[in-house]
C-alpha cells in the first residue's frame, strides 16, 4: 500500500456500516443465526469463497473492478473494517496484493493465502503434499500445518516479504491445479467455522473441483495440440495458462518484468520485440487487457498491422461470471490459435 491507513479515519469507518458482510464477533456466525463473513481480495477469490459457501456465506471483494489495480491499490478504511470484523479472509499473496497485510493486522480471521499452494512456490516441497496425485511433478507445501504459526495461534501465517518473487509468477489463478487446492481449503475452513454447515461445504466443493478438473483436461489436451506454438507474452499476467496450453514465450528477456513493474523498456529490448512481430516469429500477443504501457501498445500496434491477434487477459471477473466461465473463455481464445 501506498498510503497507511490514519487513526481518524478508522475512527470513522466504526461508525460504517457495511452491506455484504455479516458481523464476525460477539454471537456472530451461524451459530448466532448470522452467515459466515468471507472478505476476498479480489473477485477471482470471492467468486470461489460464494460459489463453496452457498447461502451460508456472506462475500465482500474488496476488488471487483477493472479500474481497481491490486498491484497499486489504496485500501480504505472500510476496506479494513471489512476485514477485521470477517471470518475468513482470502488473499492471493506473493506480493499481488500487498495491501491485505496492513488490512489484516490485528485481525483473527481465519487466512487463505492462495500462492502457497502453488508447486512453485519458493516454500513448497516435495514431501509435504507425498499424497497429492501430482506430487512427483508439482511439490506443494502441507496447508493443514499452514493454519497454525510458530506461536500457536491457528489463524496466523507467515508472511515475510511481500514484494515480488523473483521468477515466481503470482497470478496463480490462471492454475487450475492450485485453484482447486484452495477450494479444499476454504471448504475445510468454513466447516470449522460452521460445523453446521460441512456436508454442504464439501458437496460444492466436490463440484467445482470435478469443473476444475475438467478445465485441467482441456488444457492437457490444448497442450498437445499447440505445443511449441510461439507467442508473445507482454506481461506475466496469462504465463501460467499459457504454459498449461503448451505455448512458448519468446519475448525478449526483461519485457514483461518491465510491463510489471512499471518501468522503461529498454530501447534494445523493444526493437528486438518489434523484431519479432515484423518478422511474424510469433504467432499471437498475449496482453493484459486492465493494464500497459506504451511499450505494450507498440507491440500490440504492431501485431494488429501485421494480422497477428492479439488475446487479452483479465485480472479479474465479470460480473455474474463464475470462475469456470471465465476459464473456459480464456481457453477458448487460445484454442483458437490451433485452428
Amino acid at each position: 500500500m501506498k498510503k497507511s491507513l490514519s487513526a481518524l479515519a478508522l475512527a470513522a469507518a466504526s461508525m460504517i456500516v457495511l452491506t455484504g458482510c455479516s458481523t464476525g464477533a460477539d454471537g456472530a456466525g451461524p451459530e448466532g443465526g448470522e452467515t459466515i463473513s468471507v472478505v476476498a481480495s479480489t473477485n477471482v477469490y470471492g467468486s470461489l469463497a460464494a460459489q463453496v459457501g452457498g447461502d451460508r456465506v456472506e462475500v465482500t471483494s474488496l476488488i471487483d473492478s477493472a479500474a481497481k489495480d491490486p498491484h497499486s491499490y489504496e485500501a480504505t478504511a472500510r476496506d479494513r473494517l471489512a476485514v477485521q470484523k470477517a471470518d475468513l479472509v482470502i488473499e492471493n499473496g506473493g506480493g499481488y496484493d500487498a495491501f491485505m497485510e496492513e488490512l489484516r493486522e490485528g485481525s483473527d480471521a481465519t487466512l487463505i493465502t492462495a500462492v502457497e499452494f502453488s508447486h512453485d512456490y519458493p516454500d513448497a516441497t516435495v514431501e509435504d503434499h507425498a499424497d497429492d496425485e501430482h506430487a512427483d511433478e508439482q511439490p506443494e507445501q502441507d496447508h493443514e500445518h499452514d493454519h497454525e504459526h510458530e506461536n500457536g495461534d491457528e489463524h496466523a501465517h507467515d508472511h515475510a516479504g511481500h514484494g515480488h518473487i523473483a521468477g515466481f509468477n503470482e497470478h496463480v489463478w490462471f492454475d487450475a491445479h492450485t485453484i482447486s487446492h484452495v477450494v479444499e481449503q476454504i471448504a475445510a475452513d468454513l466447516a470449522a467455522l460452521d460445523p453446521a454447515g460441512k456436508s454442504d461445504y464439501e458437496a460444492n466443493a466436490e463440484a467445482l473441483s470435478e469443473d476444475l478438473t475438467a478445465i485441467e483436461a482441456e488444457l492437457d489436451a490444448l497442450h498437445v495440440k499447440l505445443e511449441g506454438t510461439p507467442v508473445f507474452i507482454t506481461e506475466p499476467l496469462p504465463g501460467l495458462l499459457a504454459a498449461a496450453a503448451g505455448l512458448d514465450d519468446v519475448a525478449p528477456e526483461g519485457f514483461a518484468s518491465a510491463v510489471e513493474e512499471g518501468s522503461d523498456v529498454a530501447p534494445a529490448t523493444l526493437l528486438e520485440a518489434l523484431a519479432l512481430i515484423d518478422d511474424g516469429k510469433v504467432s499471437a500477443v498475449l496482453a493484459n487487457a486492465q493494464t500497459g504501457g506504451s511499450e505494450t501498445a507498440r507491440v500490440e500496434d504492431a501485431a494488429k498491422q501485421a494480422d497477428i491477434p492479439v488475446l487479452t487477459f483479465s485480472e479479474l471477473l465479470e460480473a455474474d461470471q463464475s470462475y469456470s466461465e471465465w476459464m473456459r473463455s480464456a481457453i477458448t481464445d487460445l484454442a483458437a490459435l490451433g485452428e
